[in-house]
């Protein structure tokens, strides 16, 4: 079973962390993905610039119209994701709980399951 496993960051709380606790989150973020590569549940990782250098498009009268982000305001953005392959979603959780983000008050984990991937259902 694929499961999105999505980061969401406030800035506000980031920036309020040491450089201890920022280095810490760095370096557990890559301890985790070695262990995901070892275990063969990685898909892909990645992690998204601020929304402030994101732009929306939209079509209006056939015509694209691009508009200088974020979609949303809102205090928390999408900050990057794990997308993992694995047994079930208590794993895809387990996992989610292992992300250096998730012990952080005021930032989130959300685990989605895929539904529609390369053109087929998943089961």
């Amino acid at each position: 079973m694929k499961f999105l496993i999505s980061m969401h960051i406030n800035p506000a709380v980031l920036d309020a962390l040491t450089d201890e606790e920022k280095a810490a989150i760095g370096g557990g973020h890559g301890e985790f993905i070695e262990e995901l590569k070892k275990s063969g549940e990685l898909i892909n990782t990645q992690a998204l610039v601020d929304p402030s250098q994101a732009v929306v498009v939209s079509v209006r009268n056939g015509q694209p119209v691009v508009t200088d982000g974020p979609f949303l305001e809102s205090k928390e953005y999408l900050g990057g994701f794990y997308l993992v392959d694995c047994e079930n979603k208590e794993r895809a959780i387990e996992l989610a709980a292992r992300i250096p983000d998730a012990a952080i008050d005021g930032l989130g984990i959300e685990v989605r399951q895929v539904m529609f991937a390369d053109g087929q259902l998943e089961a």
